[in-house]
């Protein structure tokens, strides 16, 4: 599986402090329960990636969205 092929699987996802002062993300689907502790310096670098892959992902969007102008600068009709 790669990052960009969708797929039905589906997944809960919990995200928050243990008592032990780690940051837990929790993935449980029908079958599987995945539970992965970052120290805080490690999740504040997750959290990093997830702003910048969102920020990239709204480019993209936009860009797939933005009606595509023919050659005289006109929106080309569909």
């Amino acid at each position: 599986m790669s990052i960009n092929k969708e797929t039905e699987e589906a997944a809960n996802l919990q995200i928050g402090p243990t008592s032990l002062g780690m940051v837990r993300i929790y993935i449980e689907t029908q079958t599987t329960q995945i539970p992965m502790d970052f120290d805080p310096d490690e999740a504040d670098q997750i959290a990093e990636e997830l702003r910048a892959s969102a920020a990239q992902a709204r480019k993209t969007g936009t860009q797939r969205n933005t009606p595509k102008k023919n050659k005289s600068g006109q929106k080309a009709k569909r």
